[in-house]
């Protein structure tokens, strides 16, 4: 898999230029997880469920242990965090959102996240290994026509804490922070809204909230 990971990094103008150190150890820490959760299902399988979650955090007391950089540590152990997250797209299919929310979470280790996530292709079944990359051409190129039409790097709701406080009348507090989460869940959902639907959604939100009754009293 490191040999694989190495192959697609980029030169210096691409968006991976070799070597990337923190490409590197996620690939070799992506599985890292495994032998804590390794379990012995009826019939003899073999399973490592959240192998991901627990490899984040071991990954991420190694590092430290080796004294990397708090950006490193953190950036290797949310890639092994999120290595598995593709696999089930080929058979289940994702809708928008969910799409969304793959790019959201990657964040700014989206184009390392590719990599590794091809790279985690080490099957000799050449069918399993082309619909996998089959499979992860097609989420690529889904990214890519979502991009187009919304700013899917940087994934914000469509009003802002100043405008949500004008529009319901309320002060900074924890009620701007529940209706903030609202608003990027929508977008996360639905997509970009133009102002006037998403003020219509806030108010909606807000008809519905405790607070909102007692402000009326």
């Amino acid at each position: 898999m490191l040999r694989q990971a190495c192959a697609l990094e980029t030169g210096d103008d691409g968006p991976v230029p070799a070597p990337d150190v923190v490409l590197r150890f996620a690939a070799l820490l992506h599985d890292i997880g495994k032998p804590a959760t390794r379990k012995f299902e009826p019939g003899g399988a073999v399973s490592f469920r959240h192998h991901d979650a627990v490899g984040a955090k071991l990954a991420s007391k190694r590092l430290r242990a080796l004294r990397f950089d708090n950006d490193t540590i953190k950036a290797v152990a949310r890639l092994v965090e999120l290595h598995m997250r593709f696999y089930g797209y080929g058979e289940a299919g994702w809708s928008d959102s969910a799409v969304r929310r793959y790019v959201s979470d990657a964040g700014p280790l989206l184009e390392r996240l590719h990599r590794l996530t091809r790279s985690d292709v080490t099957t000799r079944n050449r069918r399993k290994a082309e619909r996998l990359a089959f499979a992860y051409d097609d989420l690529e190129t889904r990214i890519a026509a979502l991009a187009e039409q919304e700013e899917l790097a940087s994934i914000r709701p469509d009003l802002d804490g100043e405008q949500i406080m004008t529009l319901l009348g309320i002060r900074p507090g924890p009620v701007v922070g529940r209706a903030y989460r609202f608003l990027l869940e929508e977008r996360m959902e639905h997509g970009p809204h133009d102002p006037a639907a998403a003020e219509a959604k806030l108010r909606q939100w807000w008809s519905e909230q405790p607070e909102s009754q007692e402000s009326e009293a």
